[in-house]
C-alpha cells in the first residue's frame, strides 16, 4: 500500500530512484513507526512522514519521523559509532535500529570544546526553550595561534550571532543554522556547509543528551531553541533555572553574551 512518505532530494541521492520508488510504493516502509524525532508513534498510511538516512562512512541506517516535527534529510554521524548501533540492535525491531543511529553522533575530535546547558526562559509572558553555549578554555581564532586571545564571541558575531543587550527581547533567527532533537534527545547544533552543501555540525554530542520533559514540551511547541553563548567563565554551570537566567542577565549587562534562534534540524529558516 503506498506511503504518505516524504522522501528530500539528499535522502533520493543517498539511497537512490530504485530504493525511494520502492519506500513510496509501501513495499520497505513500515506502516507504524516511532518518531526519530519526538518518540511517539506515527503512521506512514494515515499521515505525512519523513524518511530521515543516518550515514556514516560505509553505514547508512533508515529512520522515520512525523513531517511536523522534521523534515527528510540526511544526518552525517561517525561510523564506528553507527556500525555499533547497528550490531547493538541486530535481530531487534527495526526502530530500534533507528533509534540506535540517531543516539551515534559523536563529536569530531578536532572540534573544539564546547559545553552546553538546556533550559527555559521566560521572554513576554512566554517559555522558551533555550542552549547556553559555553566553551571550557578560549577559543583562538583558526591559524592565528592564539596570539589575539579569546575570539568566540567575534567569530560569532562574524557567523550572525548578534549581541544580546536585553534578555526580555527574542533574538532573531540565524538563517541556515538549526538545532537537531532525534528520538527526544538533543544531538547537535547545525550550521551552514560550504558552497550551500548540506548542513554540517557545530557542536555534536558525544552522546545525545537528554532534555527535561518541559524543555521537550516548549521545543514542540514553538519548533525553535534560543541560542545563547558567552566566553569562558561567563556563565558556569548553574543549578537552578533562575540562578542560570541570573548570570545571562550578567553577562549581557557586561557586554559578553550573544544570542540567535534556530528551527529544529531541516526546517526553513
Amino acid at each position: 500500500m503506498p506511503r504518505m512518505l516524504d522522501v528530500s532530494e539528499d535522502v533520493r541521492a543517498e539511497i537512490g530512484d530504485e530504493e525511494a520508488d520502492r519506500l513510496l510504493a509501501g513495499d520497505n516502509a513500515p506502516g507504524s513507526y516511532d518518531c526519530t524525532s519526538c518518540r511517539t508513534p506515527g503512521d506512514s498510511e494515515r499521515e505525512r512522514t519523513s524518511t530521515v538516512l543516518f550515514v556514516g562512512e560505509e553505514t547508512a541506517v533508515l529512520a522515520f519521523a512525523h513531517a511536523k516535527c522534521i523534515p527528510s534529510q540526511v544526518v552525517k554521524v561517525a561510523e564506528d559509532q553507527l556500525q555499533g548501533a547497528v550490531r547493538s540492535i541486530t535481530g531487534s525491531d527495526p526502530n530500534a535500529a533507528a533509534a540506535a543511529a540517531a543516539a551515534a553522533a559523536d563529536a569530531a575530535p578536532d572540534q573544539a570544546v564546547l559545553g552546553i546547558t538546556s533550559g527555559l526562559v521566560l521572554i513576554g509572558g512566554e517559555v522558551h526553550p533555550a542552549l547556553v553555549v559555553e566553551p571550557t578554555a578560549p577559543i583562538a581564532r583558526p591559524g592565528s595561534q592564539g596570539e589575539n586571545g579569546d575570539e568566540f564571541l567575534p567569530l560569532l558575531i562574524e557567523q550572525g550571532f548578534l549581541p544580546v543587550t536585553d534578555m526580555d527581547k527574542m533574538p532573531d533567527e540565524l538563517p541556515g543554522w538549526s538545532v537537531l532533537i532525534a528520538m527526544g534527545q538533543l544531538h547537535a547544533v547545525l550550521q551552514p556547509g560550504t558552497g550551500g552543501g548540506s548542513p554540517v555540525a557545530w557542536w555534536q554530542a558525544h552522546q545525545p543528551l537528554q532534555v527535561t520533559d518541559s524543555w521537550r514540551t516548549a521545543v514542540n511547541k514553538t519548533q525553535k531553541v534560543l541560542v545563547y553563548a558567552a566566553p569562558v567563565g561567563s556563565i558556569g554551570q548553574q543549578p537552578r533555572e533562575d540562578l542560570l537566567r541570573d548570570a545571562l542577565n550578567k553577562a549581557a549587562a557586561g557586554g559578553v553574551l550573544v544570542a540567535a534562534a534556530m528551527p529544529l534540524a531541516g526546517t526553513s529558516s
